[in-house]
């Protein structure tokens, strides 16, 4: 099992995405689910976890109250944000995005991969509205979350909706539904009853997907059964960018209320693995998984959802 897999590869673009957006305006809570917070048991030390991400040890964190999205963020909400706001994300500013090579046409034209992981191609003119390339488009896809978005792309977006980006410790509370140290955020069984319960990997990755759950590539932002506190995907689908820096072991001696996660650092933590995940290569679709990327990153497996204070 490696340890690379799924997770979203870095660009390595370089660059600061600068917006004039205020956080003056109060977002609605159209679309989000209220939760109460408290202390819950954050993290893991589960055997398949990889040591380099940080998982552990299992912690017991205080979160205050707090809204988050029911669903990740949709091609449709991204697009009325770019309507008003006339932002350019990153990947259009660069000019390309990297696309999951099973998801390109046979004759697509060739395409530099990933030393690391050659599934991943660096495609030119993949963006949101591209998500496969220039001969690609949304048609059919306005309810699937928004894809090739970088954190800083996240970022403007909460800003415009008067939002933000959940901490760590706000995205791993929701995501568990309220189940105490389960692997999935409905129970330990990834398919319990023989029912699927999110999007990701079947079959051998990266040759053969058996489309048992029904898509290859992203699907619709609440197409599976919410979670016990009415999340959608909360794992699976698409990586969600967070809030908090990322860091290893910080955790271990930070705070225990309303963490945020270090005050600095060269990558942002995202969360909930995605449709390429699959448990041979990839194991991060549990709840307490964890990965990073740099804040300029855009992949086709990369989305968000938002949070909001009281």
């Amino acid at each position: 099992m490696s340890e690379g897999g799924c997770c979203a590869p870095s660009s390595g673009r370089g660059g600061d995405l600068q917006t004039t957006l205020s956080r003056a305006r109060v977002g609605s809570t159209d679309g989000m689910v209220r939760l109460e917070g408290g202390t819950f048991l954050m993290g893991s030390e589960d055997p398949f976890a990889y040591p380099a991400d940080g998982e552990g040890p299992v912690r017991q964190v205080e979160v205050a109250p707090f809204w988050i999205d029911a669903c990740a963020v949709s091609n449709a909400a991204f697009s009325r944000f770019v309507e008003e706001t006339v932002h350019v994300t990153e990947a259009e500013r660069f000019g390309w995005s990297f696309v999951f090579a099973g998801l390109l046409p046979d004759d697509f034209p060739p395409t530099q991969a990933v030393a690391q992981a050659p599934w991943w191609r660096k495609v030119e003119g993949a963006d949101w509205r591209c998500p496969e390339g220039p001969q690609s488009d949304l048609g059919g896809r306005l309810d699937h979350p928004v894809i090739h978005v970088s954190w800083n792309d996240a970022q403007a977006f909460c800003i415009w909706a008067g939002k933000r980006l959940p901490t760590e410790a706000e995205w791993e509370l929701a995501a568990r539904g309220g189940l105490e140290g389960k692997v999935f955020p409905w129970g330990d069984e990834l398919e319990p009853g023989g029912e699927h319960r999110t999007n990701v990997w079947q079959g051998t990755f990266p040759t053969e997907n058996t489309l048992e759950d029904g898509y290859y590539g992203t699907a619709p932002v609440a197409a599976f059964p919410p979670n016990g506190f009415g999340l959608h995907h909360a794992v699976g689908n698409v990586w969600e960018w967070c809030e908090d820096w990322f860091h290893p072991s910080f955790h271990v001696t930070g705070p225990r209320h309303d963490p945020t996660g270090p005050t600095t650092g060269s990558a942002r933590v995202m969360r909930g693995g995605s449709y390429l995940c699959h448990p041979s290569y990839c194991y991060r679709f549990r709840v307490a998984a964890r990965s990073s990327n740099t804040p300029d990153s855009s992949t086709g497996n990369l989305g968000f959802r938002c949070a909001r204070d009281e």
